[in-house]
């Protein structure tokens, strides 16, 4: 692998893990405020993330060598964690993961580019939902958030019924991981 793309994989899956863990710390605080859809919410968009830190996990060559991440730190209220978590998306959406994918597809490394594509289709959703989720919060509303589906071979999410095939990667219904009312 090359080594521009191994580092890619590496500050991707840096930051796939901190979301994870920022999301579960998320969903406490949210349900200790009372907002129990929105726990919920971060609950299923953390197992997404961790889908993503596993594929890019899985797809680097043994090697050791630091690895950055980009994230958000600090824990506030429901609200200004939302807001974090839509920064994070977005970042990914607009800087990080158009960055990989453009090295990835330059020096051919199929493997990274699966993976770095999967994770920003499901992360243009998360960022949706994080917005959808805080306009309730500002207005002291309830959320209102059906059953999340998440693939558990891409980290794509929806709400409702699971697809019979995924969008993104294809994977059947089975593969999806259900976060209920």
């Amino acid at each position: 692998m090359h080594e521009m793309t191994e580092s890619n994989l590496k500050d991707a899956f840096a930051g796939e893990s901190q979301a994870w863990m920022r999301y579960k710390t998320y969903e406490e605080i949210a349900e200790s405020q009372n907002y129990y859809n929105v726990a919920r919410l971060f609950r299923a968009i953390s197992f997404a993330e961790k889908v993503h830190a596993r594929n890019h996990l899985t797809r680097l060559p043994e090697s050791t060598g630091p690895s950055t991440g980009h994230s958000p730190y600090g824990i506030r209220t429901t609200k200004e964690n939302l807001q974090k978590g839509i920064d994070g998306e977005l970042y990914e959406i607009e800087e990080m993961y158009p960055s990989f994918i453009a090295v990835a597809e330059e020096q051919e490394e199929q493997e990274a580019l699966t993976s770095f594509k999967y994770a920003l289709k499901a992360e243009e959703k998360h960022a949706e939902k994080y917005k959808e989720a805080k306009e309730a919060v500002e207005k002291e509303e309830t959320y209102d958030l059906d059953d999340v589906q998440i693939c558990s071979v891409c980290g794509y999410t929806t709400e409702g019924e699971a697809p019979e095939n995924c969008p993104i990667c294809g994977a059947s219904k089975d593969k999806f991981k259900t976060f209920e009312k």
